[in-house]
């Protein structure tokens, strides 16, 4: 079976754990929409969606 992504609601990030690695959190949610994957922390994107740390993250957690 495929395990589901999760998001944490707290930092934004894509786990496949029950809990966040980067922030700890075990505030997850499977309801998200919108993936961006961030590779420059300079960049744009980056600076708009406020993002410190290279990785996955979701723009809406439900």
């Amino acid at each position: 079976m495929v395990k589901r992504l999760q998001v944490c609601r707290n930092c934004r990030r894509f786990t496949n754990e029950k809990a966040c690695e980067v922030c700890k959190s075990t505030n997850l949610s499977t309801s998200w929409k919108g993936l961006v994957v961030i590779t420059d922390v300079n960049s744009e994107m980056a600076k708009a969606l406020n993002i410190k740390e290279p990785g996955r993250y979701a723009i809406y957690v439900g």
